[in-house]
C-alpha cells in the first residue's frame, strides 16, 4: 500500500534540525523558548532535547540569568546549546592559488592546518590527491583523533580547476562522482563535496561569532582572479543556489575601455577591469624601477614575482603607478557592488579578499564605496572572518552544514 506524507524519521530529523537551527542562530536557548518558536509542546521538546543531550550532541548550560531584580515565579528556564566539540569536521578547499587542509570543531574553532601553494602548470589530479590524504592522515594522527570522532570532510572546489580534478558541469549541475571515486578508495569517511565560494560564504555565517538571528539577506563577494558574488541567507535557502558564481565577470563596468577582454571578447567586463587580474595585468604593463620603484624593489626586478600583497604594500608606500591604477580598479569595484547591492538589496554585503593585510585592504574598499556610492551601501559592508591561511574553512563549513546541522546531528 502506498502511503503519503512524512515518515517518523523524517519528521524527528526536522525537528532535531530546527533545534539546532535556533541554538545556532540564538546561541543559549531554553526549552520553554524553543517550544513556543517551533510551536511544538514543552513535552515533545523535552523528550527531543533530552535524547539529544544523552548523544552528547547539546548540553544545558545553566540557569537563565534575569536582568530584572526579581524573577518570574514558576519553573526556571534552564538553557542549552550545541556541544560544539560533539564532533569535529576535516576541510579541503582547493583555490586559486592554493591547496589548503585543516580540522576545526563544529564551531569552526581552527585546530590544526595544512596549506599548499598551487601551482597549476605543475599539478595533476594524482598529486593533489596525494596531498590531500598526506595531509589527513597527518591531522588524524597529530590529533589523535578516530575516524568515530569526526563527522566527515568537506570539499570546497573552485570552478576553474573542474577540468583537472575530473569534474563534470551539465545542465547547471555539478558532478562530483569520479573525484569522489578517488577520496572513497582512501577513506571511509562522510564526504561533502561543493564550490568553495558557497563553502567561504557558510563559514561566514555559521563560524561567525555574530549572530545572524533575524538577518535573512546575506549577499557574499569574492575578490580575486575572478569575482563570485552569490545571494543567499542564513537559514536553510543556503543550500541552494546558482553554481555558477561567476557570472558577475561578464558585466560591463568600463563601456570606453581600450583593453579587449582576452575570455569574452568584449571591452570594459568585471574580469578585465576590476578584478586580481585586471589589476596585475595593468600593473605589469608600467612595472620598471622608474615609474614603480618600491614595487620594484619589492620583486627583485622581476614582474613574474609580483603578487596582490606586494601591490597593496608597494600602494602604501606611494608608488604612483600602482595608485594611479589601484585607485581606478577599486572605483570600478565599488560602482559594481553599488549595483550588486540595489539589485539584490541584502541586510549584509561579506566582502572576501585574500590579502594578508585584509583588514587594511577592507578598510580602503570601504572607504572607496562611501566616496564613490553613498554611506548606505559601505555601511552594509563586512569583512569576511576567513584568514587566508585558514580557507579550509570553506570545506569544513560545508561539512558541518551538510553533515551536522542539515541532518538534526544523525548520523544516516
Amino acid at each position: 500500500m502506498e502511503q503519503f506524507g512524512i515518515s517518523k524519521h523524517d519528521l524527528k530529523r526536522r525537528n532535531r534540525m530546527q533545534i539546532l537551527k535556533i541554538l545556532k542562530q540564538r546561541g543559549p536557548t531554553s526549552r520553554i523558548d524553543i517550544a513556543n518558536t517551533l510551536e511544538l509542546t514543552r513535552a515533545a521538546v523535552t523528550i527531543i532535547t533530552n535524547e539529544m543531550m544523552e548523544q552528547g550532541i547539546i548540553v544545558e548550560i545553566g540557569e537563565y540569568k534575569h536582568i530584572a531584580e526579581k524573577a518570574p515565579r514558576g519553573r526556571k528556564k534552564i538553557l542549552i546549546d550545541i556541544n560544539y566539540h560533539y564532533k569535529f569536521a576535516l576541510g579541503v578547499t582547493i583555490d586559486e592559488n592554493v591547496i589548503s587542509v585543516g580540522l576545526t570543531t563544529l564551531a569552526g574553532d581552527v585546530l590544526d592546518k595544512r596549506n599548499k601553494t598551487f601551482i597549476e602548470a605543475r599539478e595533476t589530479i594524482d598529486t593533489i590527491t596525494d596531498y590531500v590524504v598526506k595531509s589527513i592522515r597527518e591531522i588524524l594522527d597529530d590529533n589523535c583523533l578516530e575516524n568515530s570522532q569526526v563527522l566527515g570532510i568537506g570539499f570546497g572546489i573552485y570552478s576553474g580547476f573542474h577540468e583537472l580534478l575530473g569534474i563534470k558541469t551539465v545542465n547547471g549541475v555539478t558532478d562530483y562522482s569520479e573525484l569522489r571515486k578517488i577520496v572513497e578508495s582512501y577513506t571511509d569517511l562522510p564526504l561533502v563535496f561543493d564550490n568553495s565560494v558557497r563553502g567561504t560564504a557558510i563559514a561566514n555565517i555559521d563560524f561567525s561569532k555574530k549572530r545572524f538571528d533575524g538577518i535573512d539577506d546575506i549577499a557574499f563577494l569574492q575578490f580575486g582572479q575572478k569575482l563570485n558574488f552569490l545571494t543567499t541567507s542564513s537559514d536553510d535557502k543556503m543550500l541552494a543556489y546558482n553554481v555558477n558564481t561567476d557570472y558577475i565577470n561578464k558585466m560591463i563596468v568600463e563601456p570606453d575601455s581600450d583593453d579587449v577582454c582576452p575570455k569574452c571578447g568584449r571591452r570594459g567586463c568585471v574580469y578585465n577591469e576590476c578584478t586580481s587580474y585586471a589589476a596585475m595585468k595593468k600593473i605589469k604593463r608600467v612595472f620598471s624601477k622608474d615609474k614603480t620603484p618600491f614595487l620594484y624593489k619589492l620583486a627583485n626586478a622581476d614582474s613574474s614575482k609580483i603578487n596582490d600583497d606586494m601591490i597593496f604594500k608597494a600602494y602604501r608606500e606611494g608608488d604612483k603607478e600602482v595608485i594611479k591604477i589601484i585607485d581606478r580598479v577599486a572605483k570600478l569595484l565599488a560602482l559594481l557592488i553599488n549595483n550588486l547591492y540595489y539589485i539584490t538589496v541584502p541586510q549584509r554585503i561579506i566582502f572576501h579578499m585574500s590579502f594578508l593585510e585584509k583588514e587594511l585592504a577592507f578598510a580602503f574598499m570601504k572607504r572607496t564605496v562611501a566616496g564613490v556610492t553613498s554611506t548606505e551601501v559601505a555601511q552594509k559592508l563586512e569583512m569576511s572572518i576567513v584568514e587566508s591561511k585558514h580557507r579550509f574553512l570553506s570545506g569544513c563549513a560545508l561539512a558541518v552544514r551538510d553533515l551536522f546541522f542539515a541532518k538534526g546531528g544523525l548520523n544516516d
